[in-house]
């Protein structure tokens, strides 16, 4: 599993996971919050 976080302009960020955006703060248009990235990852990888 490779997870980044990849920092963006005005306090954005988005999560990758294995090369796959997760989540997305500008999509979300607030910070996600911890149990929703928790639930993109798969069970194996957790």
């Amino acid at each position: 599993m490779d997870a980044v976080l990849i920092p963006g302009s005005g306090g954005q960020l988005d999560i990758a996971l294995d090369g796959t955006l997760i989540v997305s703060k500008k999509q979300l248009g607030r910070w996600p919050e911890l149990q929703e990235i928790l639930d993109k990852i798969p069970a194996t990888q957790a």
